[in-house]
């Protein structure tokens, strides 16, 4: 039997979560469940709300593109979103409201919109509307009017990838969720950074043992040099940055690719090395070590 991926099931949950209000507050504005359908009803036959057992000879939604015919599967690829009316940022935000920033989002081939073949929707309740990323048509029926319907190409559902992203910038830009343009790898990528540059050995982050160490107070090695002054301006500079990504991590981000750069060219391997005299490289490589496996 056709069945809802968990991808476009995560999309329906995460525009419930935002959109459903409390009808005692918005009295029949909010988006119901009921109002946010991925599988067609047992009648329906062809289209992206059916799968393999209900497509249909010549299906559209399977022949006019070799992404969907490679990723025929049981699973429906189509979401359909209801009426809802919701204030946020001192605006009103509607159905229509949304379908049209959805659509200027594909129409400028934003990134996280390539897995979506085509929006059937209306800005007027009359007129139905349909932009194609395959140009195919340009309308729809009148079923249209009062729901907006997204259908995603078949191989992006086999593949389970998610398909959330656009739908958190639309409640971000609206003031619903947290402005937050990253992507789950740059999160991962900082998120990884901070976790290296805070914990070393599980009790001290890593500005402190670099400038206990510096400053002789955190030294336990035998023989150990301390207090010299390009150490010491190594640990300024690590401690810097160490307070620099706390900050950036609390923030609200809208250039990432600079961030990056920035924090990748403010500690390179080559300037900690260059930064570090060969008389005591060795004994920062023992100490560090030490404190890794203890």
């Amino acid at each position: 039997m056709t069945r809802a991926p968990a991808n476009l099931l995560a999309v329906r949950s995460l525009l419930l979560t935002h959109l459903n209000v409390d009808p005692k507050t918005v009295r029949d504005a909010d988006l119901e469940p009921a109002e946010v359908g991925i599988v067609g009803d047992p009648a329906h036959r062809g289209g992206y709300h059916c799968g393999s057992d209900r497509v249909v000879t010549n299906d559209y939604s399977v022949v006019e593109s070799p992404r969907d015919r490679a990723g025929l599967t049981l699973d429906a690829a189509a979401l359909d979103v209801g009426g809802f009316e919701v204030r946020s940022g001192g605006r009103t935000h509607t159905l229509a409201s949304f379908s049209v920033w959805c659509v200027a989002q594909c129409a400028a081939n934003a990134a996280d919109t390539r897995d979506i073949r085509e929006i059937i929707y209306s800005t007027n309740g009359t007129t139905v509307k349909r932009w194609d990323r395959l140009g195919k048509r340009t309308t729809g029926d009148s079923s249209h009017r009062w729901h907006t319907h997204f259908s995603f190409f078949r191989d992006a559902t086999k593949a389970g990838r998610d398909q959330r992203p656009l739908f958190r910038r639309y409640l971000s830009s609206i003031g619903l969720l947290e402005d937050d343009d990253m992507t789950p790898e740059e999160h991962n990528w900082l998120a990884t950074v901070h976790k290296n540059l805070t914990v070393l050995d599980g009790r001290n982050p890593v500005g402190q043992i670099y400038t206990r160490m510096a400053m002789g107070e955190d030294a336990t090695v035998p023989n150990y040099v301390p207090a010299h002054p390009t150490l010491k301006s190594l640990a300024a500079q690590v401690t810097t940055l160490q307070t620099a990504l706390t900050a950036l991590s609390k923030q609200d981000f809208t250039d990432e690719p600079a961030i990056v750069q920035g924090v990748l060219a403010s500690l390179t391997p080559e300037k900690i090395a260059a930064a570090i005299p060969p008389t005591m490289a060795k004994q920062v490589a023992d100490e560090l070590a030490r404190r890794l496996v203890a």
